[in-house]
């Protein structure tokens, strides 16, 4: 396979590459040359194998990777991983997918588990000897399972940047009390996009590259810029689609739509993906919080910066600046050109219009609503959501009108992660977020999670946004 970036001036020719790369020279997203149709056997959805629908998937993209390799590494990295690794609930015509099953309880962990060991294959394909430093953004939970994924790793280093405000209090336990020695939680006086967009100065820096190499590291990222990171979520909607079909809920074929609680525009773009890999995917449906900057963008082909940032209830999804977005409009657009203005335009001005149908849907849940929805589903069905999972819910909600139509819902977290919202939704009276967690946990039955999480930390590194290219320098070059 071969990769070209999203704005047309920088090309790789192999996988190894692109993994190990993260971003491309000309500061675009790698995308494959091909994407090709993936079909699976009866006999392959009813034995329903995680690691095999993963496989299959992955190396329909990453096909120059060994294969033999590959499957071992995914046989490894979904090894602590539960055996229904993907539950399924049901609420009226709402189909939760519960991706959240992993060691940190979110999403990331599926393609976080899988990127070591597919930048591990890259190095050994290339010969490559130098120590692997990977730089992460995250508004929340990339940077704990990204800690998770990396740790132990030999010869990586990984510093996660995340903002000082706006995170739970078990997603910055997760960061800061890890107790991996390979592995830097940093805090910055900022928010997420803050940080993203000072790593992409970075990986756009060459001298600073070079300055790297030269001390014996080879610089890439965690975040879903990376290819190697974006991948890996595709295998998850195959496989959930297959089980709505084992399960008789729906008919081989048939098409259904997904809704998404959307912040850096990875978790859609995936679903997409998997459209164009063959799966009868009808329709999108982009969830946004308060910060609705995804759903103006697709109700009028405006993206605009220039606006109140705000920090919500369900901070995972508080970005303004969605990398993702790039991908999608290169492989709806195909003009390299058109990409490259669009990108210069939203550099130097914070905006730019697209004139095309995007073909998604987009609405916004406010954090008030966001609550209500989450005490609706438990006085339903006592069955319990997180914030993120919430607004797309609402978004669902918006979109069926009343209709009578399946919706798979992307649950991206466990309520426990952000225990003090759902105290308050539901009533709970927790009095403070150590109390609310314990309570939640247990309707969650998810107690066994909490042994795994120390809340109690003392120190944390908080540095300004202006000098995180300094903390990385004093970081590795001392």
């Amino acid at each position: 396979m071969k990769y070209y970036s999203t704005r047309g001036n920088s090309f790789v020719n192999s996988t190894s590459e692109a993994l190990l790369k993260g971003l491309a020279d000309d500061g675009g997203l790698f995308i494959p040359e091909e994407i090709r149709e993936v079909n699976f056997t009866n006999e392959e959805i009813e034995r329903l194998d995680y690691k095999e629908f993963a496989y299959k998937v992955i190396s329909a993209i990453f096909d120059d990777l060994d294969r033999e390799k590959l499957k071992i590494e995914i046989e490894k990295a979904y090894y602590k991983f539960p055996e229904d690794i993907i539950p399924i609930k049901n609420v009226d015509n709402l189909y939760f997918m519960e991706l959240f099953h992993g060691e940190t309880r979110a999403f990331k962990d599926f393609a976080l588990s899988l990127l070591p060991r597919l930048i591990k294959i890259a190095k050994e394909e290339d010969n490559v000897e130098e120590k692997t430093l990977i730089l992460t953004a995250t508004s929340g939970d990339t940077g704990s399972a990204a800690i998770s994924g990396f740790s132990g790793v030999e010869n990586t280093n990984i510093i996660v940047f995340y903002p000082t405000d706006g995170i739970s209090l078990i997603q910055r336990a997760q960061m800061i009390n890890s107790g991996s020695k390979n592995a830097t939680a940093v805090a910055i006086n900022g928010n997420f996009d803050d940080a993203q967009s000072a790593l992409k100065r970075i990986f756009n820096d060459l001298e600073f590259k070079k300055e790297l190499r030269e001390a014996g590291h080879i610089l890439t990222s965690a975040n879903s810029i990376n290819i190697g990171r974006l991948v890996p979520q595709i295998a998850y909607y195959f496989y959930s689609y297959y089980k709505l079909v084992n399960k008789g809920i729906i008919d081989n074929g048939e098409r259904i739509s997904v809704a998404v609680p959307t912040g850096n525009f990875g978790n859609i773009l995936a679903a997409y993906f998997s459209k164009l890999m063959g799966l009868p995917i009808e329709e999108f449906i982009c969830a946004s919080n308060k910060n609705n900057i995804l759903e103006d963008f697709i109700n009028t082909g405006v993206y605009d910066t220039n606006r109140e940032f705000y920090k919500t209830n369900s901070p995972s999804m508080d970005i303004l600046v969605s990398s993702n977005l790039e991908r999608y409009l290169s492989l709806k657009s195909g003009n390299s050109n058109e990409i490259y203005s669009l990108m210069k335009s939203l550099n130097e001005t914070g905006k730019f219009e697209y004139k095309n149908d995007l073909e998604m849907f987009g609405f916004s849940c406010g954090e008030q609503e966001t609550l209500k929805v989450i005490d609706d589903i438990y006085k339903k069905s006592e069955y319990l959501i997180d914030t993120h999972t919430a607004v797309a819910v609402k978004a669902a909600e918006k979109y069926l009108g009343g209709k009578d139509k399946k919706i798979l819902i992307v649950s991206t977290a466990s309520p426990v992660k952000f225990a003090t919202e759902i105290s308050k939704a539901i009533g709970l009276g927790a009095d403070d977020e150590e109390k609310a967690i314990e309570e939640v946990a247990k309707l969650s039955n998810d107690v066994e999670f909490l042994e795994k999480v120390n809340t109690d930390f003392h120190e944390e590194i908080v540095i300004d946004k202006v000098d995180i290219k300094k903390f990385v320098r004093e970081r590795i070059m001392c």
